[in-house]
């Protein structure tokens, strides 16, 4: 009993999470553009898949929307953004894609530190946002299990430590 015990207080304390730190909406010259810093740990079940060759696909999603009194709420911008995580055995080295854009890293941390920033995402147009109107922003970074090899997909509808998302990161704009 003991022993099974402490093998459950591991698991849970190598629990994979993500967690929104910090976002924020600023003006570029043609668009509005997002900032944010993400916690990730991707736990020690996460980390082994991944440095066996399974590729990792993480989703930032993000909705700007505008309050209505007398309907639901304005959707005015919302997007994903995809990066994949992989691992390559002969060049011993992790990969971080995001659509034609690849960089290598000696180090999974290295890897994930890079994942963890997210700058300058053009999320609306310059004429989308009117000044001095309050909009309601959202977003959330999390492991994309869809695009997982068919058999991790299976094993992640039965455990919980392939569900690795951030919860909702909220807050109004007014720009």
């Amino acid at each position: 009993l003991a022993g099974a015990l402490l093998l459950l207080v591991a698991l849970l304390a190598g629990a994979a999470e993500i967690e929104v730190k910090h976002a924020e909406i600023t003006p570029g010259e043609d668009s509005w553009l997002l900032d944010a810093e993400f916690g990730i740990d991707l736990g020690p079940r996460l980390e082994e898949v991944v440095s066996r060759g399974v590729a990792l696909y993480f989703v930032a999603e993000f909705t700007l929307t505008k309050a209505r009194w007398y309907w639901m709420d304005e959707h005015v911008a919302g997007g994903n953004q995809t990066w994949r995580l992989s691992y390559n055995a002969l060049t011993r080295q992790y990969r971080l894609s995001s659509g034609a854009l690849h960089q290598n890293f000696d180090s999974l941390n290295e890897a994930l530190r890079v994942l963890a920033r997210l700058r300058n995402w053009a999320v609306a147009d310059k004429g989308q946002l009117k000044a001095g109107e309050p909009y309601n922003v959202a977003l959330r970074l999390k492991l994309d299990v869809n695009q997982l090899p068919k058999p991790f997909q299976v094993n992640a509808l039965a455990s919980r430590e392939w569900t690795l998302s951030s919860d909702w990161y909220r807050w109004t704009y007014i720009p």
